[in-house]
């Protein structure tokens, strides 16, 4: 039988904003190999203060920011196998920001992937020093649908499907690792799934010739996987709708993809963005499994502005019509620097809205 600890009320998704000076090594380093060791110094500096930050907030759990990450998607930072190659996904950003189309030069596997450095070993610093719980963010191995191409990728892997299962099995290995560790709480995030709630998005991958139906079933069971016979974990899922510099890329409610997606998804925690009128309502929280917890992102990372705590309030009502309120919590929708030079945010906004998250999901369902 599973065990698991309390819900965690107070939610985050995993970045926090980069301190300058950290950026700064980080590109003085990609230019001329810089100072390893004062990079790692700016590191450790950057991970206790996001603790501090998180802990001091009141959230039930904490990342390490992902400060040791350029991005989110840390796998083709930490493994072999991929190289640029011109083309991309071809998702249509939105929003004003840096240009963050892929352009030229999009990574891509052409060799079977290999570890270079472990997505593990950064939790046992976060753990050494956190007294609140701690998670740990990997990219969902379906997220990696967009790596493969088959004009430059079928010598490594003959098929997506075949890419992905390889990305999946490193992942268990990276979450028994994890739990030897003592993490209890492991977070995949999944863009892929936010992409098809635009009915554009699918239409250009439609016209690729895939077979959407059948790569989410698919991609649910791969998924869900990463977690089978780790007992006593947390499983969770974050459906991203893009966050990159304040840019959005998925317009749509989640009824496109609810029915079929989220009664396959074996999980605990389902992390759903709900910052925005794209996202929708929350009718389609009713195809979430039963027992399992939809945290609700309704804070925005994408801009400074702090919500109104009644707004806020009275949104989880709304959804606790759908969801019972025992299965729901609360986060902001998506971190806070999913990209290096983070969202259009101060340090001050970015803490403002951390603690109203927390305020709010405590004065609802107590500590």
């Amino acid at each position: 039988m599973r065990t698991r600890r309390a819900i965690a009320r107070a939610e985050t998704v995993g970045s926090l904003l980069r301190p300058p000076e950290l950026l700064e090594a980080r590109r003085r380093q990609a230019e001329d190999g810089g100072d390893p060791g004062r990079l790692r110094e700016l590191e450790d500096a950057a991970v206790l203060a996001a603790i501090r930050l998180q802990e001091v907030a009141g959230l039930d759990v904490i990342t390490d920011g992902e400060m040791r990450r350029a991005g989110w998607a840390a796998t083709t930072e930490a493994l072999d196998g991929f190289e640029p190659r011109a083309g991309g996904p071809g998702l249509i950003w939105h929003g004003e920001g840096p240009d963050i189309r892929a352009g030229q030069g999009y990574p891509t596997v052409v060799r079977p992937i290999g570890e270079r450095r472990s997505l593990a070993a950064d939790y046992a610093f976060l753990a050494r020093h956190a007294t609140a719980r701690a998670k740990h963010c990997l990219p969902a191995p379906s997220y990696h649908r967009r790596f493969w191409y088959p004009e430059h990728s079928r010598d490594a892997y003959g098929t997506c499907e075949e890419f992905l299962l390889a990305v999946r099995d490193y992942e268990r290995g990276v979450v028994a690792r994890l739990v030897e560790l003592g993490c209890d709480y492991v977070q995949l995030d999944a863009p892929n799934y936010g992409t098809l709630c635009d009915v554009e998005n699918r239409g250009m991958l439609e016209a690729r010739g895939h077979d959407l139906d059948a790569e989410l079933d698919f991609d649910a069971a791969l998924d869900s996987s990463v977690f089978e016979g780790f007992g006593g974990l947390t499983r969770a899922l974050h459906v991203c709708r893009g966050n990159a510099a304040g840019r959005w890329h998925s317009s749509g409610g989640y009824g496109l993809i609810a029915e079929r997606l989220f009664p396959r998804l074996d999980v605990d925690v389902l992390l759903l963005e709900y910052d925005s009128d794209r996202a929708g309502g929350f009718e389609p929280l009713r195809h979430v499994r039963p027992g399992a917890v939809a945290v609700l992102g309704l804070l925005t990372t994408k801009s400074g502005a702090l919500e109104d705590r009644g707004a806020v309030e009275e949104r989880i009502a709304e959804a606790a019509r759908t969801k019972p309120l025992d299965e729901l919590a609360l986060s902001p929708q998506c971190g806070f620097a999913s990209v290096a030079v983070g969202n259009p945010l101060t340090p001050a906004e970015q803490r403002a809205k951390l603690e109203l998250v927390a305020a709010v999901a405590h004065r609802i369902w107590g500590r």
